[in-house]
């Protein structure tokens, strides 16, 4: 089959930090490519993934704005999809599938072409851009990421729901339980790093935050999380892959305690695969990656997760893992990415 993905034009593919979204379309098209298929990356000239063919004339927003050392104007990100169209416009055709993770600007284009179409949406399906979408683009079959994202989607758009996954040698479990918390996301209010330090302080734990401060709440950071940090709660920043290996395998628990309907939450499966426990606020997807009392605690607040902390504790790591690599790993997502091409492709 020749697949072509195209990619958001924000970040390289893979990204060099943060980016749940080029991370997913890194490995499925290298899943995809290692079943035997033609695979195809509509993205940035800075991408470096190897063995996959890419098709891009600019370098990504992330890469212009450390150039040139100043945010770019609010415009930029659609002169950087206009370019990817072209691309697009030139090659769609040559395709058997083309599947759409970015930008709803390409539903346009591979309509006009008639074009196989599938969509991965990599936030909530519920707000009123995706539901004229919908109704806009009828032909365009959707692969939800989550059970929870699909009851958003109409069910003459929906392909089906396939959940994310991650090589296994990408991570590997500790040989001793961490004693510090970990955190991982957008320094925002719907991640809710605050609920983790109160978390923190409420098991008199050390925490440490990681994640990118929220472009779209600039304010959030300093005013509700940098007043609370010390030499127990302390924020790195960004991490790379490499990195997250550490922080999260020398953890006790990863808390993601979202505020907000989250589609999926990959660094819950990337927790798993360090063995590690997620204790989850339940919201969106949470009860469809962890389960409960197995790989970590679903709960609904911080006197929950603190009472529960025995449990957590005790959770053995090669159980979590073990369930990482049945539930999660890439080679399932890539094999029913494609049964979903082949069953449903409209």
């Amino acid at each position: 089959m020749r697949i072509a993905h195209v990619a958001p034009v924000i970040y390289p593919i893979p990204p060099n930090t943060y980016g749940g979204t080029e991370r997913v379309v890194a490995d499925l098209a290298v899943a995809q490519r290692a079943l035997g298929h033609e695979v195809t990356v509509f993205g940035p000239t800075d991408s470096t993934l190897s063995g996959i063919d890419f098709v891009g004339r600019y370098t990504s927003l992330s890469a212009q704005e450390h150039v040139r050392g100043a945010s770019l104007p609010p415009g930029f990100p659609a002169q950087l999809e206009a370019e990817q169209l072209c691309d697009l416009v030139e090659r769609a055709n040559s395709f058997d599938v083309v599947h759409l993770h970015g930008s709803a600007h390409a539903s346009g284009v591979c309509a006009a072409l008639r074009v196989p179409t599938f969509r991965t949406i990599h936030w909530r399906a519920d707000e009123p851009d995706h539901i004229q979408h919908f109704d806009s683009f009828p032909n365009e079959r959707i692969i939800a990421i989550s059970a929870r994202q699909a009851q958003d989607v109409p069910a003459h758009c929906l392909a089906g729901v396939v959940h994310h996954g991650l090589p296994a040698e990408r991570y590997r479990p500790a040989g001793e339980k961490g004693a510090y918390l970990a955190f991982i996301g957008r320094m925002t209010d719907q991640k809710r790093p605050d609920r983790a330090i109160e978390l923190a302080r409420a098991l008199q734990m050390p925490l440490r935050l990681a994640g990118p401060v929220d472009l779209g709440n600039p304010t959030y950071f300093d005013e509700v999380v940098v007043p609370h940090l010390n030499e127990n709660i302390v924020y790195v920043g960004s991490l790379t892959d490499a990195e997250k290996q550490d922080f999260l395998a020398n953890s006790a628990a990863l808390v993601f305690p979202i505020d907000w309907p989250e589609p999926f939450g990959l660094v819950m499966i990337e927790a798993m695969a360090c063995g590690v426990p997620v204790i989850a606020w339940d919201n969106g997807s949470v009860r469809e990656v962890v389960d409960n009392d197995v790989t970590g605690i679903v709960v609904n607040s911080v006197k929950e997760a603190s009472g529960r902390w025995d449990k957590v504790r005790a959770i053995d790591a090669a159980t979590i893992r073990h369930a990482f690599e049945r539930r999660f790993s890439v080679d399932r997502m890539a094999t029913a990415v494609l049964e979903l091409y082949r069953e449903t492709a409209p």
